[in-house]
């Protein structure tokens, strides 16, 4: 090997440190891979990253690995220096190519003009009370100037240009950061840095970083993520939310859940008729933001007032490259609202998280035990490699059901007295704890039943002759899913949908063939997956 070969030396690097049983490789590659070798000679490796927090994670996760690899494989001391170049990275070019080839032409719904008049009255037209969704407005979308209640700052347009941090924040934690913010300690914890990375989540992780360091970067606004509950959505909006608040004091952040927006806007909308300032407070709120961050946006199905208040906050913003950031538990394409919004919702960049694999899961075990150990002084809790690997093979993909789990092993390891505690306990205790895990009994007719509710098909037609594409469609899914969840012998299967062993497999191979090339059904499975567990 050449030592004066920077590309080279670096893809040595990386195996290297790889090799080390305390990393992750996952977490290696999701680094290290945003570094680009400039120069290396005998003793000395410069390599440059494209943000200062991708510098900072990798000198405070890796730099003493990677300096042990260099001594192993030439065997002499080295000195490593990172550079922060915001062009180096070509990960992030190709990124930045992909969202500007395929976001989706967008064309705004008409509105009419704001009023420009001195002293016209801001705030959105009157809106009939409603039992249950307010109208939307009618003649008039929410003003770009509107006038502020008492209670709420002022308006970012009134800022100046380049605002200084206030001296009174400036010296504060993040976690009285954050209690300024109105947030709990629970989402002041909920930082990049303890997010554990993997093949399933490692894109949108990354967008996430760029959005938090560059908030209002035309390529990611909106930045959209999505993935079903528990993955980790609404740890990399609060990560994103924490990041700014930090290192950005000045700006001001809004983290809402759609639900929450929802019944505020109920409100507001409703008390409009007595009250204006109530409604002009409401739309002020986000109006006021620097960045916007709603949570779980498939909630506005359904709710066409709020889903045209929320375009109109959204267009203001983002025109005046203000930062949005939206999460859902499924692709904007499946969410049932106007075309025009899903086409908005994929203007900017929009990346999926998939359920975790075995590897992230262990790390995610790891990093809360040490957690749980810093946070409560228990340096001498050992939870054995063998319980912790069966966690994460038998657990499902809701990270939060795995951390319960932890947590419930680590209970009758000190709480209930029992440090020895074995694998053959841990499968006692954990045997009915995964609501949608590998563990619960999963019946055939079950599969069969989700199956045809979702596809609208009967059951009589699903194991029957008719061979219409709709009906074999749902056909070949139910004989997939009952392969994959209950994995029970081609020759089952076939008695219970009146089919042979041959057509069975080949059934299960069509499904097979066709989820590694169309996301549309990966989604379609994840939500009847989802139905068959929780049902």
């Amino acid at each position: 090997m050449d030592p004066n070969n920077p590309y080279e030396t670096w893809q040595a690097v990386i195996e290297k440190v790889k090799s080390y049983g305390t990393v992750n490789p996952a977490q290696v590659d999701a680094f290290l891979g945003r570094m680009q070798p400039q120069a290396s000679s005998v003793g000395f490796l410069l390599a440059t990253v494209d943000t200062d927090f991708i510098k900072g994670q990798i000198e405070k996760r890796f730099l003493s690995q990677i300096e042990q690899a260099l001594r192993d494989l030439f065997e002499t001391e080295y000195v490593v220096e990172i550079e922060v170049d915001p062009g180096s990275s070509a990960f992030m070019q190709q990124i930045a190519t992909q969202n500007a080839q395929q976001a989706a032409p967008y064309t705004p719904p008409a509105q009419p003009a704001a009023p420009q008049a001195a002293g016209a009255q801001a705030g959105a037209a009157p809106i009939a009370p409603a039992h249950s969704e307010p109208a939307a407005p009618a003649a008039q979308p929410i003003q770009s100037q509107p006038q502020v209640a008492p209670q709420v700052q002022p308006a970012i347009a009134a800022q100046p240009s380049s605002p200084q941090p206030p001296a009174a924040t400036s010296h504060l934690t993040g976690s009285q950061i954050a209690r300024a913010n109105g947030m709990d300690t629970g989402a002041a914890a909920l930082t990049f840095e303890n997010f554990i990375i993997g093949d399933s989540n490692r894109l949108a992780y990354s967008m996430a970083v760029s959005v938090a360091e560059s908030p209002g970067k035309s390529t990611l606004n909106p930045l959209f993520i999505y993935g079903k509950s528990g993955l980790g959505k609404t740890h990399l909006l609060r990560a994103i939310q924490n990041y700014i608040l930090e290192t950005r004091p000045d700006m001001r952040v809004v983290y809402i859940d759609a639900q929450e927006f929802i019944t505020e806007y109920s409100i507001a909308a409703i008390d409009h008729s007595k009250d204006k300032s109530s409604f002009q407070a409401f739309q002020s709120r986000y109006l006021d933001a620097d960045a916007l961050l709603i949570d779980d946006v498939q909630y506005f199905q359904g709710k066409s007032a709020t889903v045209n208040i929320v375009f109109q906050l959204f267009n203001r913003l983002t025109d005046a490259g203000k930062q949005v950031v939206l999460s859902a538990d499924r692709s904007p394409k499946s969410i049932d609202i106007d075309e025009r919004y899903k086409s908005r919702f994929n203007s900017g960049g929009t990346y999926d998280i998939q359920p975790p694999e075995v590897e992230t899961k262990l790390g995610i075990i790891k990093s809360f035990i040490e957690e749980y150990k810093r946070s409560e002084g228990s340096w001498d809790l050992y939870v054995p490699e063998d319980i912790q690997m069966y966690i994460a093979e038998i657990s499902s993909s809701n990270v939060r059901e795995l951390k319960s789990a932890v947590t419930k092993v680590i209970s009758q390891m000190t709480a209930f007295g029992n440090p020895d505690i074995t694998l053959s306990d841990v499968k006692s205790l954990l045997e009915n704890h995964f609501s949608a895990g590998a563990l619960k009994k999963i019946t055939v007719e079950a599969v069969q039943h989700e199956v045809e509710q979702y596809y609208q098909v009967s059951h009589a037609d699903l194991i029957g002759t008719k061979r219409s594409r709709n009906i074999a469609y749902a056909r070949h899914v139910a004989i997939y899913l009952c392969r994959q969840m209950i994995d029970i012998p081609y020759n089952d299967i076939g008695k219970r949908f009146n089919r042979d062993h041959s057509t069975i497999m080949s059934s299960v191979e069509k499904i097979e063939k066709k989820t590694k090339e169309s996301r549309e059904l990966q989604e379609e499975l994840e939500i009847i997956i989802k139905n068959i567990r929780e049902n």
